[in-house]
């Protein structure tokens, strides 16, 4: 099990939610139960499954939940996206977030190789 507060990851991707939903708040109203709705489901997302792959019993669960949260990443990256397409958002007004969901997803690609060289080493002691 690992200390989810001290995960870097983790941090990191509870400031993406914070910031996903200070940008989201621009967006037309209309939007609230379908775009809005769903960038900030994909945004929590993120840091639930790393909190919950954290608190599984093994690096292979964890790594599991990366995982998904790694794939809730992409999906937001979309959505973001597509609001821009859309005209409900200027560019320049998610350019930040979508480049703090790339952070993120290096730092998810990182830490799940670092788990499976973790795993590889114990497997072979």
């Amino acid at each position: 099990m690992h200390k989810v507060e001290d995960l870097k990851i983790w941090q990191k991707s509870m400031q993406l939610t914070k910031l996903v939903y200070k940008v989201v708040s621009d967006l037309p109203s209309d939007e609230k139960y379908g775009l809005i709705s769903q960038i900030k489901r994909s945004s929590i997302s993120i840091p639930s499954n790393i909190a919950e792959g954290a608190g599984r019993n093994s690096n292979k669960e964890f790594k599991h939940f990366l995982s998904i949260a790694n794939g809730s990443s992409y999906e937001l990256h979309t959505q973001l996206t597509l609001t821009v397409e859309l005209n409900l958002i200027q560019k320049e007004k998610i350019q930040p977030v979508l480049s703090l969901i790339i952070e993120v997803q290096k730092m998810n690609y990182s830490f799940q190789k670092r788990l499976n060289n973790i795993s590889n080493l114990n497997t072979q002691i």
